[in-house]
């Protein structure tokens, strides 16, 4: 019987040891606390608590994939809705294909053939007030078509310069402008709206320098009432373009136009001389 207790004791004690130097090894005690069984079973309690916590967290991420996966289906029928309704909505001459692409394609050039129409009716709208206003006479004054009522006024929300619209308090430059222009900046897609008087070559003018300015142009179009013209040009910035912001686009284009304007004027001195 003594024998049994000295062997039972030792395996008793080993397995105390073999716990103790365990719970060391991973520095959940210290030297101080080998043979204190409470620390042991508090080990022991802590890896059950993480096994379960691991349980958790597996049903956790699964409920969280499944949530995602189902938003991720609705997302993609609504979308696929969209399009479908954009789709109907445009003629057939603008979507030549069914894919995502080509309809969004298509849309905007549906949109931008829409928006050239708008200004086309607007300027022959304000040409008929004009001249029914001054009965059937039409002054082609810069200054009294402005103080008249701003033509195309509707196209503007919150221009750069302005010289013949009412400034606002989104207006950063109102003073010596020459003309009225305004930047929509959204990533590296750029929408240009610029109204001024017309100059000789200042369109292909402008393009270039915009080819120097990494800025390619996407799409253009050209409103004439005289003597003012209306540009609404659609750019993509690309690599190399030191412009950072709509407000720097604003003032190179501003620039530009100033040059061209400078230029016109010694060649008129010129001219005369």
């Amino acid at each position: 019987m003594e024998i049994m207790s000295s062997n039972s004791s030792l395996t008793t004690t080993t397995a105390k040891m073999s716990m103790a130097v365990q719970a060391y090894c991973t520095g959940n005690v210290t030297e101080k606390n080998y043979n204190n069984n409470n620390q042991n079973l508090g080990v022991q309690k802590k890896k059950r608590r993480r096994r379960s916590r691991v349980c958790k967290n597996k049903e956790e991420a699964e409920t969280q994939r499944m949530t995602h996966i189902a938003v991720e289906r609705n997302r993609r029928k609504q979308m696929n809705e969209h399009l479908a309704v954009l789709r109907s909505l445009m003629p057939e001459s603008y979507v030549q294909r069914g894919d995502q692409a080509s309809i969004v394609g298509g849309a905007i050039e549906f949109v931008k053939e829409l928006e050239h129409l708008l200004q086309s009716l607007e300027a022959q709208k304000f040409l008929l007030t004009s001249q029914q206003q001054e009965e059937g006479g039409h002054d082609c004054n810069f200054t009294k078509l402005s103080s008249a009522a701003p033509p195309f006024s509707q196209f503007f929300s919150y221009p750069q310069y302005t010289c013949s619209q009412i400034p606002n308090k989104y207006t950063s430059k109102s003073k010596a402008a020459i003309a009225d222009i305004e930047v929509t900046l959204i990533e590296t897609h750029a929408n240009i709206r610029i109204l001024s008087q017309k100059r000789l070559t200042q369109l292909s003018k402008m393009v270039a320098c915009f080819q120097t300015l990494h800025l390619c142009v996407l799409h253009l179009n050209v409103t004439t009432l005289d003597p003012l013209v209306l540009y609404s040009i659609s750019v993509k910035v690309e690599e190399g373009c030191r412009l950072n912001s709509a407000d720097e686009i604003a003032g190179a284009v501003h620039q530009m136009l100033r040059i061209i304007e400078e230029e016109e004027a010694t060649l008129c001195v010129d001219s005369i001389n």
